[in-house]
């Protein structure tokens, strides 16, 4: 994986977009600009080479590897929905991930580093010694347990956890089949969120301009204050005085 070159691309020389560059390009794809995603695939780029460092690959070339995450960035960006206002990032890494591990999996050649492999069985010996108390193993106890980060938790764990289809059987009897997606609750999208999320966008839509792009510099973007007050040309007490206003708005108008 120290290779400079991959796929016939010098990865030393790959550009990297800013996140306004990515929001403008990711409006002109959508609205049918091919140079646009072309821009932004390559703009990318490093995104998934950052993510094929993580896994250790024997069998099989880097190459080849890099490939599958270009596909999962692709259709990252088909499906990607810029009307929800979460970093591209955020939404395209999983599916990266996935398609790499798919990649691999197919191949038979899935390889985990050993310190994550380490990681991953200090965390079921963890797990269990917790359960043994009496007491709920959450990712959190685990990670105090362990003496490290939660996400170093959760991505050993995942590293060594073998995916499976939704559309896998789990009871057949009789011809009446049972897939594990029949099992899956949609947790996320119920009545009660729904209704949340209508609030929560008509309480948006009563905040001024500057105060909505503040928002979503601080907790889209993860932005500091003091980064916005240089974007949004005020000083960092005034973007304070303004989130907190914004914020209170929200609660009062959701109330």
């Amino acid at each position: 994986m120290q290779k400079v070159e991959i796929c016939g691309v010098d990865t030393s020389g790959l550009p990297k977009l800013s996140a306004k560059e990515n929001e403008e390009l990711m409006v002109r794809i959508k609205q049918g600009d091919t140079k646009a995603r072309e821009k932004f695939i390559i703009g990318n780029m490093r995104l998934v080479l950052s993510l094929v460092k993580r896994f250790r690959i024997k069998n099989l070339g880097a190459d080849d590897v890099f490939q599958a995450g270009c596909v999962g960035l692709i259709k990252a960006i088909d499906g990607f929905d810029i009307r929800v206002g979460v970093k591209f990032s955020t939404y395209a890494v999983p599916m990266i991930v996935g398609e790499i591990k798919r990649y691999l999996r197919d191949g038979n050649s899935l390889r985990v580093s050993r310190s994550i492999r380490d990681t991953a069985y200090r965390a079921l010996k963890a797990r269990e010694a917790i359960e043994s108390r009496d007491e709920e193993a959450t990712i959190a106890k685990i990670a105090e347990e362990m003496q490290v980060a939660q996400r170093e938790v959760v991505y050993a764990l995942d590293a060594i956890s073998d995916p499976i289809s939704i559309y896998e059987p789990v009871y057949n009897k009789a011809g009446d089949t049972l897939l594990l997606m029949d099992q899956l609750a949609d947790e996320k999208n119920t009545d009660e969120n729904w209704t949340e999320h209508v609030a929560l966008s008509e309480a948006m839509g009563k905040l001024g301009e500057r105060e909505r792009k503040i928002l979503f510099l601080r907790y889209y973007e993860g932005k500091t204050q003091t980064e916005i007050s240089e974007e949004v040309g005020i000083s960092q007490a005034q973007v304070s005085r303004l989130e907190k206003n914004a914020l209170q708005n929200i609660k009062l108008n959701i109330s």
